[in-house]
């Protein structure tokens, strides 16, 4: 793009509203590129010049001439190419560091502007009314599902420690979670390690961006994962897939760790925000002419979860400055917790189109036998734990102060009520 399409590149950026920060990094990547294509063929010019003066040389030794001015030149030659080829490495080292920088270009379906610009596309159920509900940090320390203290003594802020039916609840939703997914959308289940390598988060872009806000192995160049979505998009790093696999579909539970959990005393109480989270997450690899599509498909699946659960949400198609680093065009579902008085968002639903898969190296063998293709990636929450709990306890809550449990959970949880 920056050598080709410069220009859908700078009004990718203009979309985000990031054109005044990143137009310099585009212009230095252009020039970078150009220095290193002629580096390049001042390479190629180099070595031929070298050649044909070796065959001089021993044209020369042949005739029994003397060939010093030759063997001279063909030394100076030599040198000029070791420059030139530090050089070179130079230039492709720090353009590959700027290419890591720039974001994806969002699709044209997406707004413009920043987060007063997202767009509610549909909504599902309707939100609890009346009395305004006892907040889920209340519902659950007054039943003995959560202890606040007890996980912020042992872990620090932002870790939940979850007790009883608490924690019998958080297995339950993995399992509804996993099962609804694996045995009716298809989608085949996977387990990961939760370390991941630099190249794997290089591949989904956590890194070099947010390298601050991950958690990282000391004395290893390796990371706790923000998500699953990094070893299951990772699965197939440097690897081209037929396309009679595509779409691939594949599902995961894990924890989460993230160090930056939010702006300084926004949304911190009970579950909103913490540093450790569990969650289900859902990844395709698809062709490039049904991304579009499949966006819509996987944002089903999540959105389906909700409509088990019985929780109302919205899903909301985020403007341009708004979408991830990483995103073409990205679905928030946000389920409204009416003890908070809030939408909180439990899932981003995105198409990365090739973003990631260039990263990672993800490409495809066409049916037809053309050259291998780039695969497009999608991924979604399907879903996150904490905020999904926080709005059940809210929104399910009863007069008499249990909390109803819908019907398709309390089949995994063994219980009607929590009480």
């Amino acid at each position: 793009m920056v050598r080709e399409h410069i220009d859908a590149l700078r009004a990718g950026m203009r979309r985000r509203g990031a054109l005044d920060a990143l137009s310099p990094t585009i212009d230095r990547a252009a020039l970078l590129d150009k220095t290193r294509r002629d580096t390049i063929q001042a390479v190629e010019e180099r070595k031929a010049a070298r050649n044909g003066v070796t065959q001089q040389v021993g044209q020369r030794k042949r005739a029994g001439e003397s060939a010093e001015d030759l063997q001279q030149r063909s030394r100076e030659l030599g040198d000029e190419i070791a420059r030139l080829d530090r050089e070179l490495a130079q230039t492709e080292s720090e353009l590959g560091a700027i290419l890591l920088e720039l974001p994806n270009v969002t699709l044209d379906q997406v707004p413009v502007g920043g987060e007063e610009s997202n767009a509610v596309v549909r909504t599902w159920g309707t939100p609890r009314e009346g009395a305004r509900a006892q907040p889920h940090w209340e519902i659950g320390t007054r039943l003995g599902l959560i202890d606040f203290e007890r996980g912020a003594k042992i872990s620090g802020s932002g870790f939940i420690v979850f007790r009883r039916e608490g924690a019998r609840l958080v297995r339950s939703l993995m399992n509804l979670m996993l099962d609804v997914h694996a045995r009716d959308h298809g989608y085949e289940e996977i387990w990961v390690p939760v370390v991941v390598n630099r190249a794997s988060m290089i591949g989904t872009g956590q890194l070099p961006k947010f390298e601050e806000d991950m958690y990282a192995l000391k004395d290893e160049d390796a990371f706790l994962i923000p998500t699953a979505e990094v070893p299951l998009t990772n699965l197939y790093r440097d690897e081209i897939l037929p396309e009679s696999e595509l779409p691939k579909a594949l599902t995961a539970y894990s924890p989460c760790f993230r160090r930056e959990a939010g702006a300084a005393g926004k949304d911190t109480r009970g579950l909103l925000r913490v540093h450790e989270f569990d969650k289900v997450e859902l990844v395709r690899y698809v062709t490039p002419d049904t991304s579009g599509e499949q966006l819509e498909l996987l944002t089903a699946h999540a959105e389906r979860i909700l409509q088990l659960l019985e929780l109302p949400y919205r899903v909301v198609r985020l403007a341009a400055g708004d979408t991830g680093f990483a995103s073409a065009h990205t679905y928030d579902l946000e389920v409204y917790a009416p003890g908070v008085g809030k939408w909180l968002e439990v899932s981003s639903c995105s198409n990365f189109t090739d973003f990631q898969a260039r990263r990672a190296n993800i490409r495809y063998k066409p049916a037809d036998g053309g050259k291998p293709r780039f695969v497009h990636t999608l991924n979604g929450s399907g879903l996150a734990f904490p905020r999904i709990i926080a709005s059940i306890l809210e929104h399910h809550q009863q007069e008499d102060g249990s909390v109803r449990v819908p019907a398709a959970l309390s089949t995994y949880l063994g219980a009607e009520r929590l009480s």
